[in-house]
């Protein structure tokens, strides 16, 4: 679909995952408020939708990892050096839980986190929905600092949870030689070592959009795809019903960057996942992926490493405009560089 940039952009909308969707949120609102950003109103009002598929119930504790990653990056109370978690965390409550023989302690559960998980759950078992539960928290950890110019939304009020099918050899456990775990113990206890055989999105057929992001898209004047994992993350935003539809049929530009940078992901596990959809592990296979929306995909533009250069040809093929520019989230000052990039590509999309 052909859109324009209007000027000057005062709404911006992006699809989130966790560390490496807030690395980018991070750099984006540094640019707004540096002004470094082409065409961007100074007061331009950024609208997070985050997935909330990776989310489970553990300990009778409702967790949220990527609404938790991006609000705790956004607020300063990430743990820098690991990039989710609390900031001078400590671990007490989960080694008093490890004492008792209590499964599933692999899932770092940290003290200052818990208090997190705690109020949400509280809140959810008093009746509120997740995206009221996401306000409320963001009123500590966002508001202060950003005020109306940020607001982060849960892609669904509803209960989704991503699967992963691997192989089981222990056949009176599991007579099908296979087995299903949350992508948690995937990606945490297992640390992706085995291969995926195949994903399950529990409940994102069923799902609707939570309140406010049919909007924040429709209302949009830019949408921006960060270097997430383009299926667990934002390809689980873009399965719930609706979104890709409403992502297709919007005015407003979409631009894209890629996760993948000569063959391989800068964090977490998109190469294994690629694998398992059966998907080329590169920035054309996931430009490809995405689909230009002239052709029935939800891009407009598509921006890859500078050394991914290679690809332009064929992506330019597929209907996308691009560009070849540098896609390292070094620092903040870097990661509104790519930003600026973004937002250019997507002017120059037709």
């Amino acid at each position: 679909m052909s859109s324009t940039l209007p000027s000057p952009l005062r709404s911006i909308t992006v699809l989130s995952g966790g560390v490496g969707g807030a690395r980018f949120l991070r750099g984006l609102l540094h640019g707004i408020r540096t002004g470094v950003l082409p065409g961007v109103s100074a007061d331009a009002r950024v609208t997070v939708i985050a997935n909330t598929s990776d989310d489970l119930w553990l300990h009778g504790l409702k967790i949220c990892p990527d609404l938790d990653t991006v609000m705790y990056t956004l607020g300063d109370g990430i743990d820098p050096e690991r990039g989710w978690g609390r900031r001078d965390e400590t671990w007490h409550v989960n080694e008093e839980l490890s004492a008792y023989g209590v499964e599933n302690t692999w899932f770092g559960l940290g003290d200052r986190d818990v208090a997190t998980h705690l109020v949400r759950t509280q809140m959810i078992e008093a009746g509120y929905p997740l995206s009221e539960v996401t306000r409320a928290l963001s009123q500590r950890w966002l508001e202060p600092t950003y005020g109306e110019g940020l607001r982060l939304l849960p892609m669904t009020d509803d209960r989704t949870e991503t699967h992963v099918v691997i192989a089981d050899a222990d056949l009176d456990r599991s007579p099908s030689g296979k087995r299903v775990i949350h992508f948690q113990e995937y990606w945490i206890k297992l640390r992706a070592s085995v291969p995926a055989e195949s994903l399950i999105f529990v409940g994102l057929d069923e799902s609707t959009p939570a309140p406010g992001v049919v909007e924040a898209i429709t209302e949009a004047d830019l949408v921006i795809v960060p270097p997430s994992n383009p299926i667990v993350s934002v390809g689980t935003i873009l399965g719930v019903p609706g979104i890709r539809e409403v992502l297709r049929a919007t005015s407003a530009a979409v631009v894209g960057l890629s996760p993948i940078i000569k063959g391989h992901h800068v964090h977490g596990m998109a190469e294994q996942m690629l694998t398992s959809a059966g998907v080329e592990v590169s920035a054309a296979g996931v430009g490809l992926l995405y689909g230009s929306r002239s052709t029935g995909g939800v891009l407009d533009a598509w921006l890859v490493d500078s050394s991914d250069a290679d690809d332009l040809v064929r992506l330019s093929e597929a209907g996308l405009t691009v560009a070849a520019v540098p896609l390292l989230m070094s620092d903040a000052d870097a990661t509104a560089a790519m930003a600026a990039e973004a937002i250019s590509a997507a002017g120059r999309a037709r």
